[in-house]
């Protein structure tokens, strides 16, 4: 059986051909129907009979080609009918079929092509909706089906053609696998232990960085402040540049140079177009291998960093995290700040310096990190070129993380003359490998943050957020999760008028208390949602997800996919976080730092003892 006159040509066994539809949307007759709100069934099987242009019945045994025309109304989607005729058999007789009248019905189907779909026309007041087109080939021998997508909303002007390759229409029902369309994150580790990672996203901009495991925690009490001191001297001059001459070759690339110290990692980055990835490169190598470290410059930096320091203690919240660190960590490296005391500042000095980077930048620690439009094949080539050999003149043992034990304690500074109560409580968490820090990081999402600029008050999702706004307990408070190697840090920073100090710690304690025993699964499901679009946020640009890239490969010695982030995170319900809470919090003593006029803090005994169940 053939079908002519420019329409189609099929046969019994033959498979559905490539499809092709060219819509007319200017059609007066399309107008006219696109009036029409619904169609029967029988209205469309009339309609599917003209553009077709045949009549006749099937045989008893012939072999035959059905067409399925399906309009759903409202009552027939929830009976679920479908109505099928065949319209034609082998024994019909040729017949020509008229262009101009199938295009009538806004449908043209071109040489040995068929597309029936369903067509939304914005032209006109209402849309007019055929649900679904559906096309059946029944050969005596067997039964093929061929699924269309449900939708399709053709724009353009009259008479334009749309090609849809075969490739492109697939059934729906063997889809059973979802691409991601997320670029890869490679990884190449070189002989001297250096790891190349990076991601290309195809940008016109790239950021490539050095990540450094080596930072505040691996320094001792004499040279504390050397990682942080070499930071700033890193972009003093090389062997090869001069300080200006380092400030113009970036500002004329448009490029920035930056570095920061923490109390686990040195970073130092660069952002760049992406086809000044290989001088970008070349400069990273130059600061960390072939810094001059001269006296003159190491004594300037000594009054800037002291600036440095004056600035810090103005902002109380660096003030009271730093306290907190110290007594919760006391004796421990990272009981120490990461700027160093005055007078390790006053007497770094170049041999310092220097002994840090021979101990500690080796192959092994540092990972060169990469995002953006970056190829990974020229950024290996480039870390063999620059870092290949350098790296591996350095020798010796990698040193030991220093060991940090918590301890539940308080740490008090007064002073009256404050007009606000600066306040931070923690209890200890765990660090970035464990199994619960998806749990707490649920946690600390679930407890959230306010501030009185905040919209919504009574209505904030926030329990935590609600009791503050009902009750004027504080200006503002932010839940905060920091995590290490092996441990961390879980808690609450507040800012309180003197007189709400301990009203506010009661309920702080109160809420951590219910997370303990009674959270309940729909506050969770809106936890792990907001957890999982702040972390997708965060990565906005080749910058941050240059950060994410180092930072995950020195903690985790790989970067985490999204799915599978996102599996661990939904894994997570009511129950497991009632589990976790009760272990790292429910009766445990806590940390306590406060600042400013803290006269009704409650004492620390009376503290430790509300960390188990709170009457009211």
């Amino acid at each position: 059986m053939q079908l002519e006159s420019g329409l189609c040509s099929l046969s019994p066994t033959s498979t559905l051909p490539s499809l092709l539809l060219k819509v007319p949307l200017e059609t007066s007759r399309a107008r006219h129907l696109s009036r029409r709100s619904c169609w029967s069934p029988q209205q469309i099987h009339r309609i599917s009979r003209k553009v077709c242009g045949v009549n006749g019945s099937r045989g008893r045994n012939s072999q035959y080609t059905s067409i399925q025309c399906q309009s759903r109304s409202t009552k027939e989607m929830n009976s679920g009918e479908q109505n099928e005729e065949a319209i034609h058999d082998s024994t019909m007789p040729e017949r020509s079929v008229s262009t101009e009248r199938a295009s009538q019905f806004g449908i043209i189907i071109d040489r040995g092509e068929m597309k029936l779909t369903k067509i939304k026309n914005q032209v006109s007041l209402q849309k007019w909706r055929l649900r679904r087109f559906e096309l059946l080939l029944l050969p005596a021998a067997r039964r093929r089906l061929w699924g269309f997508s449900e939708s399709l909303l053709i724009r353009g002007a009259a008479g334009r053609s749309l090609y849809f390759g075969e490739n492109r229409l697939r059934s729906t029902q063997a889809a059973t696998q979802v691409v991601l369309n997320v670029p890869e994150t490679r990884v190449t580790c070189l002989e001297s232990g250096l790891r190349v990672a990076s991601e290309d996203s195809g940008l016109s901009t790239c950021t490539v960085g050095l990540w450094i495991d080596a930072g505040s925690r691996y320094e001792n009490e004499k040279n504390n402040g050397t990682a942080h001191f070499l930071e700033h001297m890193a972009f003093k001059g090389t062997k090869k540049r001069s300080q200006l001459d380092l400030e113009l070759e970036i500002e004329n690339m448009g490029a920035h140079l930056n570095a920061y110290t923490s109390r686990e990692q040195t970073v130092y980055y660069a952002k760049a177009f992406s086809k000044d990835l290989p001088r970008a490169v070349e400069i990273l190598a130059d600061i960390i291998q072939n810094s001059t470290l001269g006296e003159a410059e190491i004594e300037r930096e000594r009054g800037v960093i002291l600036r440095e320091m004056q600035e810090v203690e103005t902002n109380l919240q660096e003030v009271v995290f730093d306290y907190l660190h110290a007594t919760a960590y006391q004796n421990t490296a990272l009981g120490r700040t990461i700027l160093g005391p005055t007078e390790n500042i006053k007497s770094i000095s170049r041999k310092d310096l220097v002994d840090y980077i021979t101990t500690h930048y080796k192959g092994p620690r540092i990972v060169l990190a990469a995002a953006g439009g970056v190829s990974h094949d020229e950024l290996l080539d480039l870390a063999k070129f620059h870092f290949g050999d350098s790296l591996c003149t350095h020798k010796g043992e990698i040193p030991a993380l220093p060991p940090c034990t918590f301890t539940g304690s308080e740490i008090r500074v007064r002073d009256d003359k404050m007009p606000l109560a600066h306040l931070a409580i923690a209890v200890e968490a765990v660090g970035w490998a464990h199994p619960d820090t998806i749990c707490l990081m649920v946690a600390n999402t679930l407890i959230g943050n306010w501030d009185r600029s905040f919209g919504g008050g009574m209505n904030l999702s926030s329990k935590l957020a609600q009791l503050t706004c009902h009750g004027n307990l504080c200006h503002s408070f932010q839940s905060f999760n920091t995590s290490y190697t092996d441990t961390g840090l879980w808690g609450l920073y507040m800012v309180c008028e003197p007189a709400t100090v301990a009203d506010m710690l009661h309920v702080v304690q109160k809420e951590w208390m219910r997370l303990c025993t009674s959270v309940t699964e729909s506050e969770v499901a809106r936890a792990k949602n907001l957890l999982k679009t702040n972390m997708l946020l965060q990565l906005d640009g080749s910058t941050p997800i240059c950060e994410d890239i180092g930072r995950q490969m020195l903690c985790y010695n790989r970067r985490i996919p999204i799915p599978e982030l996102e599996a661990r995170i939904d894994a997570v319900n009511a129950e497991t976080i009632r589990e976790v809470c009760t272990k790292y919090i429910y009766n445990r003593s806590p940390a306590i730092a406060a600042v400013g006029p803290i006269e009704q803090l409650p004492d620390f005994k009376q503290i430790c003892s509300n960390m188990c169940w709170l009457r009211d």
